[in-house]
């Protein structure tokens, strides 16, 4: 078989692959808090802070709305990542 070496990934396509996973989550609830915050803050984000959001896009969306809404403590690395979204979707 002739394989292709995989390409890295753009800084362009990463965004476009973060701000659509953000916006089609599974819940609708977390699809209308992440996909709006994506869009909004995703391209202003450093390296570090965009690793950062592609590893809370791991997580579960019941635990990330817990998180958002406050209703349980968010995990330490996601601390200031959260209260920046929750900050975001309360302007």
């Amino acid at each position: 078989m002739n394989q292709r070496p995989e390409m890295p990934e753009t800084p362009e396509a990463r965004i476009k692959r973060m701000t659509m996973r953000s916006a089609r989550r599974g819940t609708k609830e977390m699809d209308l808090v992440l996909g709006p915050f994506a869009r909004a803050r995703l391209s202003q984000m450093s390296q570090q802070e965009l690793d950062l959001y592609d590893r809370l896009l791991e997580e579960n969306d019941h635990e990330l709305y817990r998180w958002v809404t406050g209703q349980s403590e968010a995990n330490a690395p996601y601390r200031k990542l959260i209260e920046d979204i929750s900050a975001f979707i309360h302007q």
